[in-house]
């Protein structure tokens, strides 16, 4: 198997999950939708995505081969995985804290109620 394409096999696997959950984190909560929570998302899944490369290609390099042949890439799955859960759950967790606590404090209650006719606070 070509070399690039084996360091890179555990990234390449999982490049459909990953893009799962980064679309997931894109689209939840839908609102609010500002320029500063664009950036602030692109940011965030650009340095997962970065932090998940450079992990993958580390634990790939280094883990002991003589264990097993396929144990680089189980360890490097699972390395590269884990930075990306990390990366994501932070952000989720400092965007909920400054930008959407932010807007939903600015946004008062009764203009809810008067956008849904018949709804109660």
């Amino acid at each position: 198997m070509n070399e690039t394409i084996q360091l890179n096999l555990a990234f390449i696997l999982f490049l459909p999950w990953y893009a799962i959950l980064a679309v997931l984190y894109w689209v939840y909560p839908r609102q609010p939708r500002t320029l500063l929570r664009w950036w602030f998302d692109m940011g965030s899944l650009t340095a997962a995505a970065l932090a998940t490369v450079a992990s993958m290609q580390w634990s790939y390099r280094s883990a002991d081969k003589a264990i097993d042949a396929i144990w680089p890439q189980v360890l490097a799955t699972s390395v590269s995985y884990g930075v990306f859960l990390g990366i994501m759950t932070a952000a989720y967790f400092i965007r909920r804290r400054l930008i959407v606590a932010r807007h939903q404090a600015r946004v008062p209650t009764d203009s809810l109620t008067e956008s849904f006719p018949g709804a109660t606070s």
